[in-house]
């Protein structure tokens, strides 16, 4: 399974560009995944709902499976700090690419969307020059705050980072380990 970060501030665009790579890479005839890093007390479940009940009765996870889909919900006693590796060992068999959203501070292989700071977004400094696991920068900027070696990808162009994608897959190969360096 090849494993891929996507990291940037929010706003900058991960999830519309996970969105638009997840079909490129479809019609390649590959299965993907995605892990999501999301806020605090997100929900997928609501009020009203069998599974929605149970957890509210106390149940600590929830499985509701049909012949089409299943979906797990673990509540978590404490607030605690997700592993990432924790999180990608609980992929089904038969994944070929998990794109991974979020979990910026990851040891795995990334790419930074950045942006430049605009009235409408407000941004941050880009992490590129001192995360050793950014791997590609996709922005649609004129000029990145500080040269780089890294490739370079159009933030506005989906197909050429889902080609630049294929043609690094074995450097993204995923290796399960909890503690991995990237440089």
């Amino acid at each position: 399974m090849k494993v891929v970060g996507f990291a940037g501030y929010s706003g900058s665009g991960k999830t519309t560009l996970v969105e638009r790579l997840i079909p490129l890479l479809r019609a390649q005839g590959l299965r993907v995944a995605v892990v999501k890093h999301a806020h605090h007390r997100f929900d997928v479940d609501h009020p009203g709902k069998d599974s929605w009940r149970h957890r509210e009765a106390g149940a600590c996870e929830v499985l509701v499976a049909s012949d089409r889909r299943m979906a797990l919900m673990r509540e978590f006693a404490q607030p605690h700090v997700l592993d990432v590796h924790a999180l990608l060992a609980e992929i089904g068999p038969g994944v070929d690419w998990v794109l991974v959203e979020g979990f910026k501070d990851s040891h795995l292989p990334k790419i930074e969307i950045w942006r430049a700071p605009a009235p409408d977004y407000r941004g941050g400094p880009a992490r590129y020059p001192h995360d050793g696991c950014v791997i590609a920068v996709a922005s649609d900027a004129a000029q990145l705050p500080a040269p780089t070696p890294l490739a370079l990808l159009p933030l506005s162009e989906p197909t050429t980072i889902a080609q630049w994608l294929l043609a690094q897959g074995a450097r993204l190969d995923y290796q399960p380990q909890t503690e991995e360096t990237c440089e």
